[in-house]
């Protein structure tokens, strides 16, 4: 079982229209309506791949009861969501069908108490403990009133029940959780910049793991993943590039090196699981999901070069 943590968890809202105008009034051709935040994307694709997942974070008011209504009939997945008094937010992507380009609108999250952040903590204790548990990913932002070093608590927690942890987030909360020694920080070619100030991948994501993280994997969108390990250094390609929405092609990376863990594949494997993951995310139509025969066709043609590390 993999435990996915989304502290600001979100109702995901998409809509197509023919064409995005500014300063225009738009006819919706369609509309989508997902539990969203990074870390439920992330839960979804595990559950596509065949893992059982367990969500925790936050969900509150009328949206939250929403989203967690949609999440109660996904297959393999166990809701394990904390009430709090807040609102879950909404995430507007607006597509446009003319060009392909995705509009996104995130709303903040709810305040979350010092009462209901000590709760949520005693959850995930428990949850971490539990037997069977391979792995364990804290994704997103954080909401507000939850502390700036939230995750690098919940990482020595992980890591106390000896489970193996992966970051994704950004800013203060990336500096301060890779610091708590993560076994997989994967952060964006931006988050990366922001980091370490470099802006040169190979350098930036060796500069992040020796700021503490044992694993960096770096996203660099259409060009694949850059990993600095223990076991070695790699780059994944896809073979081609896709077209379409990019929203949440990160989380399917996410799933692809999570999953890839769990099965104990080596790291060549889960790199390339990740680009064909991330990329069927791309022609697919909501965050979250993936098209699987896109995914069957990239991954035997993913180009990982590299090294393992001498031991």
């Amino acid at each position: 079982m993999i435990l996915t943590v989304t502290l600001n968890a979100a109702l995901d809202i998409t809509y197509r229209v023919p064409a995005l105008t500014p300063h225009a009034s738009h006819r919706v051709t369609e509309v989508t309506e997902r539990p969203g935040g990074k870390g439920l994307n992330v839960a979804r694709v595990l559950a596509a791949l065949g893992h059982d997942v367990t969500v925790t974070g936050f969900a509150g008011g009328d949206t939250g009861r929403t989203l967690r209504d949609h999440l109660a009939p996904e297959p393999r997945i166990t809701d394990a969501l904390a009430p709090v008094a807040g609102a879950t937010r909404r995430t507007l992507a607006v597509v446009d069908a003319a060009t392909g380009d995705t509009t996104q609108l995130n709303e903040p999250g709810p305040a979350v108490t010092p009462a209901e952040w000590t709760a949520f903590l005693g959850a995930y204790e428990e949850l971490v403990h539990r037997e069977g548990l391979a792995a364990v990913a804290l994704c997103g932002s954080l909401p507000p009133g939850v502390p700036v070093g939230a995750y690098a608590q919940l990482i020595r927690a992980a890591r106390a029940a000896r489970v193996p942890v992966l970051l994704d987030t950004s800013g203060e909360p990336l500096r301060r959780g890779v610091a708590a020694r993560p076994d997989i920080v994967k952060p964006n070619a931006d988050e990366l910049a922001e980091l370490t100030g470099s802006h040169e991948p190979a350098q930036a994501t060796r500069d992040a793991r020796r700021r503490g993280a044992h694993a960096v994997v770096a996203s660099l969108g259409a060009d694949g993943l850059l990993a600095v390990t223990a076991d070695g250094g790699w780059r994944a390609r896809p073979p081609k590039r896709v077209r379409g929405n990019p929203t949440g092609a990160g989380d399917s990376a996410v799933a692809g090196l999570l999953s890839g863990l769990a099965e104990r594949l080596p790291w060549p494997d889960r790199l390339a699981r990740a680009v064909a993951l991330s990329a069927a995310t791309v022609v697919a139509p909501v965050a979250g999901e993936f098209d699987p025969s896109t995914y069957s066709d990239l991954l035997p043609r993913v180009a990982v070069t590299g090294q393992v590390t001498a031991a």
